[in-house]
């Protein structure tokens, strides 16, 4: 299935140097953000409480985060949760003090502020629990960055894997990046989406790869770059009709699933965006100044010598 067709190759691999440049100066903007930002862990990784309130009318944030201030309460996050009536607080623990009495100063604090202010539902996550999700978390994300290149190792020459693994690696970093920037907050759901996010575009450089590997069997005089041009325009439209209706899904979970998959679409949302371009103008350009030639992919018939002349 084709959404269009393009008659005539683009040549991506003409601006690989900028395309690969704008790369570099992005992932090390990232990396800045990471190391002098800092990740803002949630709950999960921190230990902290989650407090869902309600009230019979739209609750006052501002009035509601001054209250508990006035309590001692400080990094406590306030914010509307599904609706206008409906608050989601996050405070780290008190020292001294044990989870159910802290829940039930902050429920008395705001009850004084506002009667009709009923507790739903209360979570807690103990320090030690939040240290061993963190350690987890990161060994989960190892793990799967391992298996993939393995995969790739096994599936394409050395040089194609290289190129796949600095892509990949590339999208997790300026998500990452991007968390660390604007303090959005880090859970164990945007974990997940940066998991997914490393399938997800490990998938269209195979594509891409595969494609490249066929045009060496088929275009005998090309050259290697007009090889990558040509699978890169041939998959051009396969992209936009599986980006297109993976990002709508993703888009409708950001805006109608609420707080809980916000950040988790979020990360998607990112992952997918970086994983076009870092699949096409990340990884192909890499490879190519790796030096992939046709006898990289291709085995000589019989015994027979691989001719690599265009």
């Amino acid at each position: 299935m084709e959404l269009f067709k393009i008659k005539h190759d683009i040549p991506f691999m003409r601006y690989g140097k900028i395309t690969t440049t704008i790369s570099l100066v992005t992932f090390i903007l990232a990396v800045l953000a990471l190391v002098f930002r800092g990740l803002n862990l949630g709950i999960d990784f921190t230990g902290g409480m989650l407090i869902e309130v309600s009230y019979s009318q739209p609750a006052n944030i501002e009035a509601i985060r001054t209250a508990l201030e006035q309590q001692e309460m400080s990094e406590v996050a306030v914010q509307n949760f599904g609706t206008s009536k409906e608050v989601l607080i996050r405070l780290p623990l008190k020292e001294g003090v044990k989870g159910p009495q802290l829940s039930e100063q902050v429920l008395s604090s705001l009850k004084a502020q506002d009667a009709s202010a009923t507790l739903r539902r209360v979570e807690f996550v103990g320090p030690q629990v939040g240290q061993e999700l963190y350690e987890s978390g990161v060994l989960a994300l190892l793990l799967v960055a391992f298996g993939i290149m393995a995969y790739l190792s096994l599936r394409f020459a050395w040089r194609f894997s290289v190129a796949a693994i600095i892509a990949n690696m590339h999208d997790i970093v300026i998500i990452l990046g991007m968390f660390a920037f604007f303090q959005w907050e880090f859970t164990l759901s945007v974990l997940a989406g940066i998991l997914a996010i490393l399938g997800y575009s490990v998938n269209e450089s195979v594509v891409v790869f595969d494609r490249v590997r066929e045009n060496f069997r088929k275009m005998r005089r090309a050259s290697v770059t007009e090889v990558i041009d040509n699978a890169i325009t041939a998959t051009m439209s396969r992209t936009v009709i599986t980006h297109s209706m993976t990002q709508l899904m993703v888009l409708a979970m950001f805006f109608f699933g609420g707080e809980a998959l916000h950040n988790f679409a979020l990360a998607l949302t990112i992952g997918i965006v970086f994983g076009i371009y870092s699949s096409v103008l990340v990884a192909c350009p890499v490879a190519l100044a790796l030096g992939v030639s046709r006898a990289d992919l291709l085995l000589p018939e019989k015994g027979q010598p691989i001719d690599n002349r265009p």
